[in-house]
């Protein structure tokens, strides 16, 4: 198998770094997160100028067709720049679900649109009490004359705060249903709020809320499995980008700072701490590229992507940590980037199933395989 990318991933990998580069660094950053509404709305035009908001919605929807390894490339770097916009929450994960629920009249009416970035969609899924794999939500859906009404609450929604519109996912009498919500109206109330790594979510609640089905009103699990299992591999790819920069910062320190007038790096231990982080590093950057490429060959496999994500998150914890504890005390300040990167890497660890969801969810599985004897 060649885990080389080609000339076209490349270019696409370093557009996009150099496009971040430009907009970002760790104080023009934390300006953005403290302001609302915490992303760049010009970044947000670049990046639709040159088609990361299409990246995986279809040419003929107006997109650019990519699939999952450049979905990859593209979330790894913004890991890297921790770029705060909502790129996945509100571009490429809404987008996918669309493509793969919606009626023709509904794709052509809202993948064009995200495409261009002129329209903001987030996925209501997640419900307070719920721990992924949740196959059953509590928000209910039902008829009401020539249309249908939601009622329960969504929390949390990534990015709820900013959405145009939203697909929640209800209980059917049979089934999980996917529908388009309209985020104005009367029947959704918000509550917005930042998160501890400086992203933006909402509490929704919803009291008869009209809706529209996306697609046909019926079982859409499969729908919602596939998403997830693809939103859980974009995380794994970006949970990449901000190791990687990590680990950067943490050598770069080593080399740099002097105790006892030598640098640390002369310190043995150290340096041994730093080699450990490299191998979580690399073992996170195999799982994520097993993932990538599982979907990449059309096996949407919750396994292989629990897999990736338990790897991940057991190596951006231990690379978290340690990058701190060897940056000493400036590691703890907030002016210092480290200490947003162990953030966001915490955030993504909690996101769409912890470590613990995930070591639960393989050992439900054990029994797949086929025992191996010596």
């Amino acid at each position: 198998m060649d885990f080389t990318p080609t000339s076209e991933q490349i270019m696409l990998r370093d557009t996009v770094r150099d496009v971040l580069a430009r907009h970002y660094d760790p104080e023009r950053r934390a300006k953005i997160v403290e302001s609302d509404p915490g992303w760049n709305p010009a970044v947000w035009r670049t990046l639709a100028e040159i088609g990361l908001t299409g990246l995986t919605i279809g040419e003929a929807d107006g997109g650019m067709g990519a699939g999952p390894l450049e979905s990859m490339l593209v979330m790894t770097e913004v890991g890297r720049r921790l770029a705060p916009e909502p790129l996945l929450d509100c571009a490429l994960l809404p987008g996918e679900i669309v493509a793969d629920a919606g009626t023709p009249a509904q794709r052509q009416e809202l993948l064009p649109a995200l495409a261009q970035g002129s329209l903001w969609l987030a996925f209501a899924h997640s419900e307070p009490g719920l721990r992924w794999p949740a196959d059953e939500v509590a928000t209910t859906a039902r008829r009401h004359g020539d249309n249908w009404q939601l009622t329960g609450r969504k929390h949390p929604v990534s990015h709820g705060d900013c959405a145009d519109r939203l697909i929640v996912t209800a209980a059917l009498p049979e089934g999980v249903g996917l529908f388009l919500v309209d985020a104005a109206d009367p029947g959704v109330r918000r509550t917005p709020y930042r998160t501890h790594d400086g992203s933006r979510g909402a509490d929704i609640e919803f009291d008869s809320a009209t809706a529209e089905p996306l697609g046909a009103p019926v079982d859409a699990t499969s729908v919602v499995r596939t998403a997830v299992a693809r939103a859980q591999a974009a995380l794994c790819a970006e949970a990449v980008g901000a190791m990687e920069e990590s680990l950067r910062l943490t050598t770069e320190y080593l080399k740099t700072r002097k105790q006892f007038g030598v640098p640390l790096r002369a310190f043995q231990t150290l340096t041994q701490r730093a080699a450990d982080m490299y191998v979580s590093l690399e073992l996170a950057r195999g799982m994520s590229m097993y993932a990538a490429m599982s979907l990449a060959e059309g096996a949407v496999d919750p396994v292989a992507v629990s897999r990736a994500k338990l790897r991940v998150g057991h190596s951006a914890r231990h690379i978290g940590q340690e990058a701190i504890q060897l940056h000493g005390g400036i590691g703890m300040t907030a002016e210092y980037p480290v200490g947003h990167y162990t953030a966001r890497l915490t955030a993504i660890e909690h996101t769409l199933g912890d470590s613990s969801d995930h070591l639960r969810f393989l050992g439900q599985h054990v029994g797949d395989h086929q025992l191996v004897e010596l």
